[in-house]
């Protein structure tokens, strides 16, 4: 007798094969949406668009109380130990040396005032439109209009969840005055740009790739924040109701970084608070290698907070091989700060990060527009704006220095101090409930592991908090590809290195990843190949379009969980629905992916 489930499985084979992508893309697209979440953004969207809507992940509540600190992220602490400046600058002088740029404490003997002008003017001329842009204060104050069609909004919706997500506003700041109301709550980017003066603590869920999980900040509010955030994206951006998603899916994309308990929350918030019919969960390991059509690499992602390197093979990702650096575009962006305080090239500007998030979207402009990773010396005129408490931005022309210096941070870790957070309590990472305990006997056939049962050979506890490990990107990329067994598997990943993420578009990055991994290979290796792969959709966005692909392809959804079993069972041990970690979704169609 045949087996239907086999069967199922050759005709959706030959499906795919007959069909034409766009009819899949508005047949199985419509009713996706993929969440893709991030420490500094969360990416969303519906599987059948080109992009996804770029947020950043955070949200201001207004405070009642006076007298305490507004704006301010959760007690940060950026204070560099005296062992960290000392580490610092001897991490500057090896890659000034390298750079063949003079050290920390030299002055440059090459060129005056008039040769650097030249070299100023003859790079980065294209980008002055870009480099020159301008942040404004949000207004945080909603009229009667505003208030009006929110409530009509809220009726139209028939659900009370919904405050959470429109602009929502309390008593006016002047009773008189009815069109000075504060706005209860801001999400994305204009909550990054209110004024310190105005009275609103801003909150980011996720940080360093984790649950912001702290003493200040407890489980039940990290959740509900993240579901106010995404059901303000679901209504504002994508104009997708509460009525109409319990015909909607949800394919989410985790970072690496994430637990099970965090995995759990995750699936608690899109099935239980956002009323998704069913969901799936990735990591973007995987979806990276679906978004770029690939069956087979090595993914570095370098996020804004926190950077991965995982391999992946035949569509399935080797837990052996993940190593989570604790570092990224964010840090970058301080440590040009930090160089430019030293040479005095900053403005006598009051530049706050903590306090003020919009002075860290204006240094990350600066990265993105200027940093780049090439030997000599690299300088450049630049606008930086001061930003005070509710004034106009004021321009200040400077010239910045020593701007190929910050990347080479990601190579050269002490160069980057990342800010200092309270940590979760411990038991938070206790997870009783083990998502994954029928995962651990699954065979996998002839995969990666010659017929083998799949953990046997991986020393892998999902319980545990993930560690991290303070080494460079070419250390990293080298460890993991060298931990993933077999000769031929190697030469083949250390062949097909991946760079994702936004700090993944520096100029010049590629070239040094390739340079240094090379040289970080030991000699006992056989291997004299390493080669970055060309991104064939925008690094930030591959993961988000790996799992719209993975959603669309995905005909047998044995791994998604429908609303009603999770609400009334959870993870349901035993059942025939299970939660499936992404690392068993073996490949599928890749025929079809590969051009």
């Amino acid at each position: 007798m045949a087996n239907p489930k086999r069967n199922s499985y050759l005709s959706s084979q030959d499906y795919l094969k007959t069909v034409a992508p766009t009819q899949i893309l508005s047949e199985r697209g419509a009713n996706l949406v993929v969440i893709n979440l991030g420490s500094a953004n969360v990416r969303v969207g519906l599987a059948m668009d080109e992009k996804p809507f770029n947020v950043p992940n955070c949200i201001a509540r207004y405070m009642t109380q006076t007298g305490k600190p507004t704006v301010v992220d959760q007690m940060l602490n950026t204070q560099v130990t005296t062992n960290q400046h000392v580490d610092r600058e001897r991490a500057y002088n090896t890659a000034a040396s390298l750079l063949k740029i003079p050290f920390l404490d030299e002055t440059s003997s090459s060129g005056s005032a008039s040769r650097k002008m030249g070299r100023i003017d003859g790079f980065n001329q294209a980008s002055t439109t870009k480099k020159d842009a301008v942040f404004t204060w949000t207004d945080v104050y909603g009229d009667e209009h505003i208030s009006l069609a929110s409530s009509e909004t809220s009726a139209d919706k028939g659900e009370a969840s919904v405050s959470k997500a429109v602009p929502d506003f309390t008593d006016s700041k002047d009773t008189s005055e009815s069109k000075c109301k504060y706005r209860k709550t801001i999400f994305g980017e204009e909550a990054l740009t209110i004024s310190p003066k105005e009275p609103y603590c801003l909150y980011h869920p996720i940080r360093r790739g984790h649950f912001n999980v702290s003493p200040h900040y407890s489980a039940q509010r990290v959740c509900e924040d993240l579901t106010a955030i995404l059901d303000w994206i679901l209504l504002e951006k994508l104009h997708i109701t509460h009525r109409e998603r319990n015909s909607f899916h949800a394919v989410i994309v985790v970072p690496e970084t994430f637990d099970t308990r965090e995995i759990k929350e995750m699936l608690t918030v899109v099935l239980g608070e956002l009323h998704f019919n069913s969901a799936v969960v990735h990591q973007e390991g995987l979806s990276a290698v679906f978004g770029n059509g690939l069956s087979t690499a090595c993914i570095v992602n370098i996020g804004a907070q926190t950077s991965t390197v995982v391999c992946v093979e035949d569509g399935v990702s080797l837990p052996n091989t993940e190593k989570i650096l604790p570092f990224g575009g964010e840090d970058i962006c301080r440590c040009l700060l930090w160089i430019q305080r030293h040479y005095q090239k900053w403005p006598q500007i009051h530049t706050d990060v903590l306090a003020k998030p919009i002075d860290m979207l204006m240094l990350n402009q600066l990265k993105e527009s200027f940093c780049e990773i090439r030997a000599g010396e690299l300088e450049t005129v630049a606008t930086v704006h001061s930003y005070e408490e509710g004034m106009p931005a004021v321009p200040h022309k400077t010239n910045l220095t020593s701007l190929n210096v910050p990347p080479m941070g990601l190579f050269y870790p002490n160069l980057l101090v990342p800010e200092v957070f309270p940590q979760a309590p411990r038991q938070w990472f206790q997870d009783h409930e083990n998502m994954l305990e029928d995962t651990w006997n699954m065979d996998f056939g002839g995969g990666g592991n010659m017929g083998l049962p799949m953990w046997d050979s991986f020393a892998f506890s999902p319980s545990k908090p993930k560690k991290e490990e303070k080494i460079g990107l070419a250390e990293a990329i080298t460890s993991s590809i060298l931990s993933a067994g077999r000769i031929d598997l190697r030469r083949k990943l250390f062949a097909s290195i991946q760079l994702i993420g936004g700090a993944g578009l520096t100029k010049g990055l590629v070239s040094a990843v390739e340079e240094r991994v090379l040289h970080a290979i030991p000699p006992t290796e056989a291997i004299d190949i390493v080669q970055v792969l060309p991104s064939r959709t925008e690094p930030p966005f591959v993961t988000w379009k790996g799992g719209a692909i993975l959603g669309i392809l995905d005909f047998g959804r044995e791994a998604w969980i429908e609303r009603p079993q999770w609400m009334e069972n959870g993870i349901n041990i035993g059942g025939l629905k299970k939660y499936k970690d992404s690392y068993h979704l073996q490949g599928q169609a890749m025929y079809f992916i590969n051009p």
